[in-house]
């Protein structure tokens, strides 16, 4: 091998590791996009299926002393 072909394969190396890298971060501000999207849509004051099919399940505690 000569210098300058060693010298083509680093740079591409480097080339292709840089493009890598980006791609990751590009991956990595989606998926953090799309996991703040899945928290904000599981609201917790949103009413369950169950309070919808029986209102008053919940509303009264029944105490004995």
């Amino acid at each position: 091998m000569d210098i300058a072909e060693i010298s083509m394969n680093l740079s591409q190396n480097n080339l292709m590791s840089a493009v890598g890298t980006a791609m990751l971060g590009k991956s990595l501000d989606i998926v953090e996009g799309q996991a703040s999207a899945l928290t904000a849509s599981m609201d917790m004051n949103s009413p369950s299926l169950e309070s919808l099919v029986y209102p008053t399940s919940g509303t009264m505690i029944d105490m004995r002393v």
